[in-house]
């Protein structure tokens, strides 16, 4: 991408993004201004201004960036956060048109498609697991000692068929254990930590930041790290939109890819630019920025690579039948 194309366009806001305390403990909350309007400037694109779901979490790290680093601004693009509580949630705000485009744990777009429920393509890649990145985490005075005793005890999850539940399934299966015997609790990952520490639960699957914030407020402990067996490097997160919008706006999501991949090759470069974001953003205290695990950030989609989260969850049940990943890929932008 060239920066003397985005020097020759008419400058506009950044995002509007403040994950305060308050925003993560409720676990969803619009930010800023009403719905996007449209319009023809910016370079031609379809839309100057549109809403993206997220996590408060480190997937969003390249969005931060590029935010800060003014690489949407550099497209003719202000993008404007919505805070979810789950990736479930976030899919369901942009197939409601709450947002044009969502970040979610790949799970819930491809159970979209398989159930016919909404129209969705994944338009950007996001994160893959690495080593120690995401865990399945206790207390120690949890009766849930080992893998082993996960069976019929208390598992937080953040909304079914999502990586809060299907990566624990997996993990599960993978030693010999029966994941329909578990007593699922719907919790937001910002409430797991107190409800380990308070008895609620017995064991949840959590991502950075979360793994360190729970270690430190509720003295949670790493049972397993995910980064094994069948979830080994597995296809974490991505953006995904309706089918119409991608049409609608292909001028406008190439800019969108454009900024977030020039991001995303900077965060795998250097890490220090990534720690004031997660102090900034995730809110998170700056000794705990540098000792936490970061994912590995994909800059383009993969479609093989991406194949394997389908297969998984058909082999798990979260979906009947098979899903060709590559057929809800998103044209990508050039860069």
């Amino acid at each position: 991408m060239s920066s003397g194309r985005g020097r020759t366009r008419r400058a506009v806001l950044g995002l509007a993004l403040t994950v305060a305390a308050a925003t993560a403990l409720s676990g969803c909350s619009a930010l800023g201004s009403d719905n996007p309007s449209t319009s023809s400037t910016g370079g031609g694109l379809e839309k100057t201004k549109i809403k993206v779901a997220i996590l408060p979490t480190v997937d969003t790290v390249p969005l931060w960036l590029a935010q800060d680093s003014g690489y949407f601004k550099d497209e003719g693009l202000e993008v404007e956060a919505v805070v979810a509580a789950s990736g479930q949630a976030a899919m369901t705000k942009a197939i409601s048109g709450e947002t044009d485009i969502a970040i979610s744990s790949y799970m819930p777009f491809f159970v979209a498609k398989n159930t016919g429920s909404a129209d969705l393509e994944l338009v950007a890649d996001a994160t893959s697991i690495s080593p120690k990145s995401i865990a399945i985490v206790t207390v120690p005075n949890s009766p849930v000692k080992t893998v082993n005793d996960l069976a019929n005890r208390r598992i937080a999850m953040t909304a079914r068929n999502t990586a809060s539940d299907l990566l624990v399934k997996s993990i599960m299966k993978d030693h010999g254990l029966d994941p329909t015997k578990v007593n699922w609790v719907q919790i937001a990952f910002p409430n797991v930590a107190a409800a380990l520490q308070q008895g609620q639960v017995d064991a949840a699957l959590l991502p950075e930041p979360f793994i360190s914030q729970a270690a430190k407020a509720a003295g949670a402990i790493p049972l397993i790290d995910v980064n094994t067996g069948a979830t080994q490097d597995f296809p974490l997160s991505g953006y995904g939109a309706n089918r119409k919008w991608v049409q609608a706006n292909p001028k406008t999501l190439a800019a969108f890819q454009r900024a977030l991949q020039r991001a995303t090759s900077e965060t795998n470069k250097d890490r220090s630019k990534i720690e004031p974001l997660l102090v900034k953003y995730a809110k998170i205290d700056e000794d705990t920025a540098k000792l936490l695990t970061l994912p590995s950030f994909g800059v383009k989609l993969d479609p093989r690579r991406l194949q394997r989260v389908p297969d998984l969850m058909l082999q798990m049940g979260a979906i009947t039948s098979s899903v060709d990943a590559a057929s809800m890929i998103a044209p990508q932008a050039a860069g």
